[in-house]
């Protein structure tokens, strides 16, 4: 394979790593934009997502027809675990210095994955998630899998209902007045503790679709699995500008393709201080992200 394709090929790669980082960091932003809370707990989510498709498939067998019911089963549940989340957790701290909330998130996360590794059906050692049989297609020397088709077309799916959710229904205009100014959108009658549940939970569903492609990509499934790809994708929605929609999803592409070269071309144990180190790069350069705009707050 020569270096054209081999750079292709990470790119491919890359791109693959990258959507499911896009669809974990869209959780991130949206929770950000309406409530301006780093929820550090949302990558746990992608773990009990993993593990809920892990049991489904393991109930049912795998094939492309029971990959979909276990989205199905898993993004809902997710989703209701987000919006209880929010009103156990959050919504006690919503006038709370942000300090507070943090620190919840951070404990609550915690709390997910010790949960997790006490109960008897998980418990602290790895399984081995069921998979579809592998299957690789070439075109231009370069290979392309079962799963990262499966990836990409899950993942452009529902970035594609995400958008429309967002521009083009009541809920998904209510979103975007509530994130630009909360106190008005009470004013004009929107339910602002709705909007805020349907965001946890629209960012939760995502989050146990990208953990059960997560899954199919890197066959394993553990209670600290969501710890890395968690922090990662909150390095993708910084690195697009927290708060926006489209940023998150060219942060995680980039950050995902940037992984792959650093893996392929230099060394795999530098990747994730690549991602780190792109991390500290944007906020010197630009805090505000790729696409995001600086905000000059009163004092």
């Amino acid at each position: 394979m020569g270096v054209f394709q081999q750079i292709l090929q990470q790119m491919i790669n890359g791109l693959s790593l990258g959507s499911i980082y896009a669809l974990l960091a869209l959780g991130y932003t949206m929770v950000y934009g309406i409530v301006k809370l780093i929820n550090f707990a949302h990558g746990d989510i992608l773990m009990i997502g993993a593990f809920i498709g892990y049991f489904v498939l393991t109930k049912i067998g795998v094939t492309p027809g029971t990959l979909i019911i276990a989205f199905l089963i898993s993004m809902p549940l997710c989703a209701l675990l987000g919006v209880s989340m929010e009103k156990i957790c959050y919504k006690p701290l919503r006038n709370a210095p942000r300090i507070n909330a943090l620190i919840t998130a951070i404990g609550l996360s915690f709390f997910l994955e010790n949960g997790a590794r006490v109960l008897p059906a998980i418990g602290p050692n790895p399984r081995v998630f069921p998979t579809l049989p592998p299957v690789t297609h070439h075109l231009l020397g370069v290979g392309l899998s079962r799963v990262q088709i499966i990836i990409f077309a899950v993942a452009v799916g529902l970035m594609l209902i995400l958008n429309y959710i967002i521009n083009f229904t009541k809920i998904g205009k209510a979103m975007r007045a509530v994130s630009y100014d909360k106190g008005a959108s009470y004013l004009m009658g929107i339910n602002v503790d709705r909007v805020i549940s349907f965001t946890f939970a629209l960012g939760s569903a995502l989050a146990a679709a990208a953990g059960i492609l997560f899954a199919s990509a890197y066959p394993q499934v553990e209670p600290y699995m969501g710890i890395m790809p968690g922090l990662k994708a909150f390095i993708a929605a910084v690195l697009g500008g927290i708060g926006s929609i489209p940023g998150a999803m060219l942060g995680g592409f980039i950050l995902g393709v940037a992984e792959t070269l650093a893996k392929g071309f230099l060394s795999s144990q530098m990747a994730d201080a690549i991602a780190f180190g792109l991390l500290i790069i944007i906020l010197v350069v630009k805090p505000a992200g790729i696409l995001g705009k600086s905000i000059d707050e009163k004092v």
